[in-house]
């Protein structure tokens, strides 16, 4: 991480401009990313205006600098530099997609493992690193930064989000070294960790038990499949703010190895996620299913150019042809 420190820290030098971004509909690693390399930025060069885009919603509105973070839909294309996290330039919308394309420097940093480094000027690709915001500590440590509390909440939302508050594969020794770090500050863990991974909205809760309500079982128990419709969203007063934690609620029933998730998000356009237990890589599964696709092992989506009907149909029939190898 060092060499690729000191290579961002140069592409930096003397930038007038430096927007962050994450995927649409960014989670908490992504926004703590964000926000946490945007501090780091800042502190080492003051020159820059650095700015991230986003929308925090509700979940991560108490995180530190969330307030400041500009709605997609207002980002121009006058950056500088664009920097990419937790998730690759094809999952960025089109306003923020215009910007990183008219950008003079695109940068990419980001742990997922079908993440590649094509299309970037510098590429930081870490995927055995739990988490983005990890990166962000080893750039933080690369860059002989200054661990404070408020940089302590936002790598400590993106590292328990990611990790599942420690119960997922990808905890390491070196993540639990970390989080002793970032509670060395003094930061109250156990609120972050009540926004992140637990607190919901009544309209998230309904939702949930809809979904929950109308899942199908298929192939021998193995896979469980929920949807989400526009209609259901519109008649709870939900949003993808609450979406967020269902498609893990559907995985952990006694035989389900893949849990899938999928949301329509206009006419002809369906956001897909899945989760696994081992037995499939559904990473590798959502690339195969479209470029717009990709994530981990155990935690992938994407986003599938067809409706709910065809997509949910496309999607079982890949699950079982997967789980038949």
């Amino acid at each position: 991480m060092k060499q690729h420190a000191a290579k961002l820290d140069a592409l930096l030098a003397g930038a007038q401009s430096v927007l962050l971004t994450g995927p649409v509909d960014p989670d908490g690693d992504s926004v703590g990313a964000c926000l946490g390399l945007a501090r780091l930025i800042r502190a080492r060069h003051g020159q820059a205006r650095v700015a991230v885009a986003g929308d925090p919603g509700l979940r991560y509105s108490m995180l530190p600098d969330a307030a400041g973070m500009l709605l997609d839909a207002d980002i121009v294309p006058d950056w500088n530099v664009v920097i990419v996290m937790d998730g690759d330039k094809s999952r960025l919308t089109l306003e923020v997609d215009a910007a990183f394309k008219a950008a003079n420097k695109r940068v990419i940093v980001d742990h997922h493992g079908t993440t590649t480094s094509e299309g970037y000027d510098l590429a930081i690709l870490s995927p055995q690193t739990e988490s983005t915001c990890g990166m962000v500590m080893e750039i933080l440590d690369a860059w002989q930064g200054t661990l404070d509390p408020d940089l302590a909440k936002l790598l400590y939302a993106g590292v328990i989000f990611d990790t599942g508050g420690f119960r997922y594969s990808n905890t390491k020794p070196s993540t639990h070294r970390m989080a002793a770090r970032l509670l060395e500050t003094g930061i109250e863990h156990d609120l972050i960790a009540v926004a992140v991974l637990m607190e919901r909205r009544a309209q998230g809760l309904q939702l949930s038990a809809r979904v929950q309500s109308n899942m199908e079982l298929h192939h021998q128990g193995r896979v469980s499949c929920g949807v989400i419709t526009q209609a259901l969203l519109q008649e709870l007063g939900a949003n993808s703010t609450d979406v967020e934690g269902i498609v893990e609620s559907l995985l952990y029933l006694q035989g389900v190895q893949v849990s899938a998730l999928l949301t329509e998000r206009a006419p002809g356009v369906t956001k897909l996620s899945f989760r696994s237990r081992g037995q499939v890589d559904v990473a590798q599964l959502a690339r195969s299913l479209t470029t717009r696709g990709g994530g981990h092992q155990r935690a992938a989506g994407a986003t599938l150019m067809m409706g709910l009907d065809e997509g949910k149909d496309s999607v079982l029939k890949a699950l079982g042809e997967a789980l038949n190898r």
